[in-house]
């Protein structure tokens, strides 16, 4: 049972994000390009890739594993976007933007795996049942 990506809004959401990071981390100090510029990037990719990858994926509960990866690297986008606006690397306002779409995406993968989960927990008291 193969699911498509692309009907989901929170992809959508994950994938404007991840542009928005590239966006304004193009200007980071070049210190900072193995750092923190490199680590939010490869946050803000694993959100909509694991979002892709876990709808190819036939089961509920391996598409529910790739869900919770994605969660946590959106967690993760977040932090480091807050950590970016107090060390001064952007422009607050643009980090303010970025935090709150990162905020969004994080909310929206909750309710989706909590979805998912009872889901999978109710699919298995019917199976329990018969």
């Amino acid at each position: 049972m193969s699911r498509d990506h692309r009907k989901l809004r929170v992809f959508h959401q994950a994938h404007t994000l991840t542009l928005a990071i590239y966006k304004h981390t193009r200007d980071f100090p070049r210190d900072e390009w193995f750092g923190i510029r490199a680590q939010i990037r490869r946050a803000a990719v694993s959100v909509p890739s694991n979002l892709v990858e876990g709808n190819a994926r036939s089961g509920e509960k391996d598409y529910l594993r790739f869900l919770n990866i994605a969660l946590g690297s959106a967690c993760e986008v977040k932090y480091l976007a807050s950590l970016t606006s107090e060390l001064g690397y952007a422009r607050a306002s643009e980090w303010t933007a970025v935090i709150k779409q990162s905020d969004s995406v994080v909310r929206q993968l909750q309710r989706l795996v909590q979805q998912m989960e009872q889901s999978i927990a109710e699919q298995g008291t019917e199976g329990r049942l018969r």
